[in-house]
């Protein structure tokens, strides 16, 4: 046997190793980047369909505190025959009728706002109320008598002329309460609409709404203006 002709094994298992690759193949890396990939779309795509079922979740609940408002409004406007509920609109009817061309109240109309708002007031002020209710908006209409414009200014005086009688002074006939007067301020705001919305006749016309708001599930109350009840001892209109 000739020396130096036998081989060492372990010589020979280490020439193996060294000519083993270091890097991973390329189709390898792929694979690792495709599966990251999946992983990451997985992940996005599970907090998009949380955040969807949050907010269908948060609009249910909010519908169904409204509707829940609104059956207790309802039963507060069947105490006053006359007075419609429609949606989130109570319409006065015959009861809150406007002579052609004017915008004042008799004593009976009056009295009539003065007993009905308050009671809107104290729903408004339960916590389905303090949660969900954004304004009241007081909308004046005429009929179709007259330039839009006139009747634009016409309107609008009516649904002051509600403003005129929830704010009357202490002294007035069935005064709201300060706390009441100060929820008119901070809740109420007037609109006119002219000759839109027509009803059947000129009379049913002449007439005043109170329409509800409602914030969005999410959104925060405007903020509430600092208001002195005293200021209005007058109606301007009176003037």
């Amino acid at each position: 046997m000739i020396p130096g002709s036998l081989r060492s094994p372990g010589r020979k298992a280490a020439r193996g190793d060294a000519e083993k690759p270091f890097w991973i193949s390329y189709a390898d890396l792929m694979t690792a980047l495709m599966v990251l990939f999946l992983v990451a779309l997985t992940v996005a795509l599970l907090a998009i369909t949380h955040e969807v079922s949050e907010a269908e979740r948060q609009k249910k609940a909010r519908d169904d505190d409204l509707q829940t408002f609104l059956l207790r409004l309802r039963v507060i406007t069947e105490r006053f025959p006359g007075l419609t509920l429609r949606g989130a609109a109570v319409d006065f009817g015959e009861r809150a009728r406007f002579e052609t061309n004017s915008h004042r109240l008799n004593e009976a109309q009056m009295r009539l706002l003065r007993e009905f708002v308050p009671q809107v007031l104290a729903l408004a002020r339960d916590p389905l109320g303090e949660k969900w209710l954004k304004r009241i908006s007081v909308e004046g209409f005429a009929d179709a008598r007259g330039s839009y414009l006139h009747n634009l200014n016409l309107s609008l005086q009516r649904s002051q002329r509600v403003l005129c009688a929830l704010l009357a002074p202490p002294g007035a006939p069935q005064a709201l309460s300060d706390a009441d007067r100060r929820s008119v301020h901070e809740l109420f705001l007037v609109s006119g609409a002219s000759f839109n919305a027509l009803k059947n006749s000129p009379e049913e016309s002449r007439r005043i709404e109170l329409r509800l708001e409602f914030l969005e599930a999410g959104e925060a109350h405007p903020p509430s203006p600092a208001v002195s009840v005293e200021q209005d001892s007058r109606c301007p209109l009176d003037a």
